[in-house]
This record gives C-alpha cells, structure tokens and sequence, in this order.
C-alpha cells in the first residue's frame, strides 16, 4: 500500500515537472531578444528548442528532438538556449543610418499654375519652365487673387507638396510665389528681366525629361534668407530620381546667382566635345534659355499667409517706380510752363518806348 502512494507521488511529481518544463519553455520563447537570443530565468532546464522542431517528452520529463534531419540550430552563449534560425543576408533598416537616408525616395511633386490677366510673354515663360520640370502637373488658371490658401487644397487633390504660382498684376507685372503646401513656408519675388527660349533663339538644346544639375552661387551661404530660399529651389527644381516621366539624364544645368540683390536663373547645356589634336574630351556649357531674374519681396512662416518672417528692405514696387517715372514727366511739363511764364515777363519788361522823331512828318502832315 505504501509503494502504491509512492508511485503515485513519483507521477504527480513527473506532471509538476512535465509542466514547469513547458511553462519555461513558453516563457523564454517570449523573451526573444533584438539579436536572435532568447533570455531564461533560470538556467536547470536544458535543450530547450525553437518552435519550429517537433519536440516529444520522454519518461523522465526531458527534451530530445524527433526529427535528426533537419538543419543544427545555432546555440546561444548561455547553456540550453538556443537561437531561432533567421536568413544570415536579411538587413533591417535603422532610420538613423545616414546610407539609408541617402538612398530614401525623394517624392518632390509641383503644381504649376497661374493667375487670370496673364500676358503672353508671362505664359511663354512658365511654359518653358513646365517643359523643364518633368516632375511638375500643370493646372488651369485660378480665379481668385486674394483667397490663395485654396491653393492649398489643389495641391492636396494633385498629390503634390510643392507649388510654384504665377500672379499677374495689371497686365504687365509678374509675381512668383514659391511654396511648401500644406505647412509653408513660402516666399514671393518680383519676376523681371524676362526672355524666353522663342525670344532667345540660342543654340542649347536638351533633352525632354532629362534630370538638370542644380548651381548655386556661394552667396546662397551668407544670409540665412538665402539658405531658406537655397532649399525650396532646390527642392522644387530639382527633378527626383523617382519620377515616372524622367530620362535617365544630366545633359543641362541650372544654376542661381545672386547680384545686386536679386537671384538671376539661367539654363545652360552640357556638351561634350572630342578634339582630334587632344584625344581629351573637353566640356563646354552652351545656353539654353530661359532668363529671369528674381526679386525676394517677402517670406511667409505658412503657406500663402502667415506671419511675415523676412521682408526686403531694397525691394521698391513697379508702381513705385512707375510713380517716380510719372512724376519726372509731369515735373518737366511743370518746368516748361514756368519758362513760359517767365519769357512772357521778361518780353513784358524788354517793350521799348516810342521815339518822339516818329511823328515830327505826322505833324507837317496834319498842317497841309
């Protein structure tokens, strides 16, 4: 009768420990590391095995596998833990990993559109930089000239997170405003000194869609105006490699100079010339066109409204100057009825007085 409650004790205790097994087992499964490791909280268990080998239990509450051909697993430093079997060339990705970063997509999308009232010269002009930014969706006109955050939401539907807007004031004035929809900022310039590639007719020639090389002058570094506007155009000009409508191309540059505090655009082609004599291939810029230059006014914290974070303290209005030139016409008019007043006067006081010897004959006449 004894023996019979020892052997009972003996099952009891062969369940407890066929129990404490699994339960350890399920527990370190749970305490996978980063690594491939796996953290026990104790370490009297051995053999433990991944879940992916079919274990069976013997009679004495151990662990043994069941099937010898599958591959050896790779056994952690600590004792009956083993690694769980993973592809040795899988990387993960860290988004601190400057390679990384630099390989990361560049999803730059533009929205081109312009203003009601817009010259011919003007659309010529935003034509040519259409045709130079393969990255870039063209819109129709937009109506308004004082609600511009609808931009905002066009930008949105058109799935892009640039927008370069032209406005155009009494026909003959043309604004640029540069943007980063929907959070800003944004930047307005006075586009001047424009010509086109038809005005032009130079002999540069580029590929539809090709990818340009973006230049900007070293004065781009001593303001920080500068380097914020550095950014934007580097972003919005600048064609991603991910673009679907892109030529696998750099066959032109563009490149920004800042003078006389405006930002000057110009286009230019890359040719590569052979020389017979020199057998070295000699490398020649030949320009394309367009030519503007830009005018800062105004930089705006959000996108089309905002505070003001910068306002240039050169910049003067084509009204203004359209004032002055105004007034210089109407002061010379002013200044030619004075001298015409001033030559009656004078040929008021120049009459001379008659002479008495006149009319001595008008007096013998009178007698006869």
């Amino acid at each position: 009768m004894t023996k019979r409650f020892r052997k009972d004790d003996d099952d009891d205790n062969q369940d407890a420990r066929i129990r404490t097994v699994s339960r350890k087992a399920a527990h370190s499964r749970e305490l996978i590391t980063s690594e491939g490791g796996r953290d026990s909280d104790s370490d009297e268990f051995d053999d433990v095995s991944d879940d992916d080998n079919d274990l069976s239990i013997d009679e004495e509450g151990g662990m043994m596998d069941d099937e010898a051909s599958k591959p050896k697993q790779n056994i952690s430093s600590r004792k009956g833990l083993f690694l769980s079997q993973r592809d040795s060339g899988t990387q993960h990705h860290n988004p601190t990993d400057p390679k990384k970063n630099e390989n990361a997509p560049n999803r730059q999308r533009v929205l081109m559109l312009s203003s009601r009232g817009i010259t011919t010269r003007h659309r010529h002009l935003m034509n040519d930089l259409h045709a130079l930014m393969p990255h870039c969706k063209k819109e129709s006109k937009l109506d308004t000239k004082s609600k511009l955050y609808i931009l905002n939401e066009l930008s949105e539907l058109a799935n892009c997170n640039n927008c370069l807007f032209f406005e155009s004031r009494k026909h003959q004035d043309l604004y640029m405003w540069l943007s980063k929809t929907p959070n800003g900022p944004s930047a307005k310039f006075l586009v001047q000194n424009i010509q086109t590639m038809d005005e032009l007719k130079l002999t540069g020639n580029a590929l539809k869609g090709s990818r340009p090389i973006l230049s900007f002058d070293a004065a781009f570094d001593s303001k920080p105006e500068y380097v914020l506007i550095r950014e934007m155009l580097l972003q919005i000009f600048g064609t991603p490699r991910t673009s679907r409508k892109i030529k696998p191309f750099f066959d032109h540059v563009m490149s920004f100079t800042i003078l006389d505090n405006r930002i000057w655009f110009r286009n230019h082609q890359i040719v590569e010339k052979l020389d017979e004599k020199d057998t070295m291939q000699k490398t020649t810029l030949v320009e394309i066109g367009p030519r503007f230059c830009l005018s800062l006014i105004k930089i705006f914290d959000n996108s089309f409204s905002g505070a003001g974070v910068f306002e240039s303290a050169t910049f003067v209005s084509p009204n203004q100057i359209r004032r002055l030139a105004k007034l210089e016409t109407s002061s010379a008019y002013v200044s030619r009825v004075a001298d015409n007043a001033k030559k009656d006067v004078k040929m008021a006081g120049a009459v001379l007085e008659e002479d008495p010897l006149n009319k001595v004959f008008e007096d013998v006449d009178t007698e006869e």
